[in-house]
């Protein structure tokens, strides 16, 4: 199946979780990885069980603090 990783089009197969992709994708610091999915943010919970769907666009995102 194809799905959209960070703007990239990549063939995955059926059935994939978050989980398996962000290993996949040797994202760095997992535990500190936000991830949606078509806009609509996945709770870090469910990243083992949500299975991602042909046409699926997903981001990674990191929130940082900073200031004063």
């Amino acid at each position: 199946m194809k799905i959209t990783v960070a703007g990239e089009q990549k063939e995955v197969k059926e059935g994939l979780t978050i989980a398996e992709l962000i290993e996949q994708e040797n994202v760095e610091n997992p535990q500190y990885v936000s991830v949606s999915v078509n806009d609509a943010f996945a709770k870090s919970g469910d990243f083992a069980t949500y299975r991602l769907k042909n046409g699926d666009t997903v981001e990674f995102l990191y929130f940082m603090g900073g200031g004063r």
